[in-house]
């Protein structure tokens, strides 16, 4: 019975958190510099993974995924290559929550501050490293053209300062100041989870 309790607890606390990185997703998508959104959808994304392992983390990384493809927010990039963006939004998220709640498992039962700061950190770097990546596999003339016509002379420095500069400061930011508050959540959950 006590299995049961828990397995219902976490599938309702990872539904939850679910229903969060959607609504962030679609009104986050309002929050623009230039043609691109700044997402908050990565905070929920290392708390649940944080609370619930390494697979609700992946699981809500790619719920941000989808929801990223169904607001319209990689629709510069649909048009040159449908399969090319799919594949990269889809596994940007689920990586970046896969791998926030592995670097959370590895580092918790050392210091679970440093577990949250450093998975906090790690989840920015594997969406943005992963959306970078799809850029050079997919779209790099794309890009390349982009680059020329903004007056950069290198198509990676455009990459780096014009397509994800401001988006990946703001979200690496807004993760690290809000860490405390992840920690909190984290604690709350796990003395939950306890009793």
């Amino acid at each position: 019975m006590q299995e049961k309790k828990i397995e219902t607890r976490v599938l309702t606390g990872v539904a939850i958190f679910t229903a969060i990185v959607i609504v962030l997703q679609l009104l986050g998508s309002f929050i623009r510099f230039g043609p691109f959104s700044i997402s908050l959808v990565l905070i929920p994304i290392v708390v649940g993974a944080a609370m619930y392992g390494a697979g609700a983390g992946a699981w809500l990384g790619f719920v941000f995924g989808v929801a990223v493809l169904l607001s319209g927010d990689a629709a510069a990039f649909m048009p040159i290559n449908p399969f090319g963006t799919i594949l990269t939004v889809l596994v940007k998220g689920a990586l970046a929550g896969l791998c926030a709640g592995l670097v959370f498992r590895a580092l918790e039962k050392k210091n679970i501050y440093a577990a949250v700061i450093v998975s906090a950190i790690v989840c920015p770097i594997v969406n943005t490293g992963v959306f970078l990546i799809g850029c050079v596999l997919f779209f790099l003339e794309t890009v390349s053209q982009w680059a020329a016509g903004m007056g950069f002379a290198n198509v990676g420095t455009y990459m780096i300062v014009g397509l994800v500069g401001l988006n990946f400061v703001f979200e690496m930011l807004i993760n690290i100041v809000l860490s405390p508050v992840i920690l909190r959540l984290v604690k709350i959950g796990k003395n939950r989870k306890a009793a």
